[in-house]
């Protein structure tokens, strides 16, 4: 569709989720539901979308300016049907051109193609199109009343004949019409059914009867998937993951055990990267070809270069940058940070707000101390530098090229280029002293 207003219905509370949060924030593959639906529509070409949300959804309003900055915002304060939620959006569709859309947005895994399935009929020139599904049980959905390839109405399951009822071909989620049709039409839905409420479905007919043609378009039953309660939106992350996992095979990812591996919404990997068993990728994350992630790792808003090894059970947060070659190694947690190519972090230890230059090397231990209670400060660590095992580095502080730092060291100045930093006390030995010390202590633990 060349132009189009897609408007996303994001008006209920979700009650059955049993949340404080309004279900279209609920995430699956680290995106809200609503997320989903609005990267389809503008994967789909939609230059305008809005949202109808309900009162005291600013968290809805907020997260999705994130997403699209571009989104229009419109409130339902009464929760009256589809078709008045899809009425609240009037300043938009009021100058509309071209196609108007409503979608509703409690359906994560609707894809760009259910769009342009409905936009193939659009442009074979029906007036107005819709999105139907076989499900393998259609109990509560509205039923397809066609003829041949034309729709003729929807109806609602309360309002169904028992014959109208035992058809299988249900509404699924996508609404399209003419926007001089839309215009004309939703001011006509009426409310006599079994609810009381204005429906989106209503439209159809009404179309019909002022002679325009509707058509429609099926969708896998698993695309048109809606997200009522915390089962089904697991049961939705499943699918979301499974797909996930075939695409990065396919596009030349090794996944030794793919069931055990869980992707982000925006989880980039190029071809012969491996991943082995038990990671997660969290949002923001991109792996760079010939990158190893070990087993048990979790990795979030991190970018990761050519050759990288991460893991095993390393810790990737926000920020995270390694170059071509470096290691992150077992035990390791790397926060806003950048690993210098070839450089090594190999276990037990924490980067954080830090610069690690190429080929130096962090001791097993080492920490960075970033954080004073109130304020981050960074620390630099040179090109070939070496930093001794459980050593703290008190920042903010730098480690100069070459530069060696002594294990067991608390640095808390500046050390230059190829020199040696040592921060720690002199080692003082007492002889006999350790069988004084046995002696006393069991005596202490007898008398106790």
């Amino acid at each position: 569709m060349s132009q189009f207003l897609t408007i996303v219905l994001a008006a209920g509370e979700g009650t059955r989720m049993k949340s404080s949060r309004p279900k279209v924030l609920h995430a699956v593959g680290g995106l809200p539901i609503v997320g989903h639906v609005l990267k389809a529509a503008k994967g789909a070409g939609a230059d305008r979308v809005a949202i109808v949300t309900g009162p005291g959804h600013d968290a809805v309003r907020k997260a999705m300016a994130a997403l699209v900055p571009d989104v229009e915002f419109y409130e339902q304060t009464e929760r009256r049907g589809t078709a008045h939620a899809a009425s609240m959006a009037e300043p938009a569709f009021r100058d509309a051109d071209g196609y108007v859309a409503i979608v509703y947005g409690d359906h994560p895994l609707l894809r760009a193609e259910n769009f342009d399935a409905i936009g193939a009929r659009l442009q074979a020139g029906a007036d107005a199109a819709i999105l139907g599904f076989e499900p393998a049980d259609p109990t509560g959905y509205g039923r397809f009343i066609t003829d041949g390839d034309k729709l003729l109405a929807i109806r609602e399951h309360k309002d169904a004949s028992e014959e109208e009822r035992r058809i299988g071909l249900c509404n699924a989620c996508i609404l399209t019409f003419r926007a001089e049709i839309f215009r004309e039409l939703i001011g006509r839905v009426g409310s006599e059914n079994a609810q009381g409420e204005f429906y989106a479905t209503d439209l159809v007919e009404l179309a019909n009867a002022a002679g325009y043609t509707v058509g429609y378009a099926i969708a896998p039953e698993d695309d048109v998937m809606g997200v009522n309660d915390r089962v089904q939106l697991a049961h939705a992350e499943a699918i979301f993951q499974n797909r996930r996992r075939e695409e990065m095979m396919r596009a030349g990812v090794t996944l030794i055990d793919p069931q055990s591996v869980y992707f982000s919404f925006d989880t980039e990997l190029a071809p012969d990267v491996a991943v082995e068993p038990n990671v997660v990728f969290g949002p923001g994350v991109k792996v760079e070809t010939g990158a190893a992630i070990h087993a048990f790792s979790h990795i979030e808003g991190a970018h990761i270069a050519s050759g990288a090894t991460v893991g095993p059970f390393a810790r990737l947060r926000p920020g995270a940058d390694l170059a071509a070659g470096a290691k992150v190694g077992n035990f390791v947690e790397i926060k806003k940070a950048s690993i210098g190519e070839g450089a090594k972090v190999s276990h037990l230890t924490y980067i954080g707000d830090a610069e690690i230059g190429a080929r130096a090397n962090i001791g097993a231990g080492t920490i960075t101390c970033n954080y004073d209670g109130y304020n981050k400060a960074r620390t630099i660590v040179g090109e070939g530098a070496f930093i001794g095992s459980n050593s703290a580095l008190v920042a903010p502080v730098e480690i100069g090229a070459g530069a060696y730092v002594a294990s067991g060291s608390v640095i808390t100045e500046p050390v230059a280029d190829a020199a040696l930093g040592i921060g720690r006390s002199r080692q003082i030995n007492k002889p006999g002293y350790g069988k004084i010390l046995n002696e006393r202590f069991k005596a202490q633990k007898e008398k106790n």
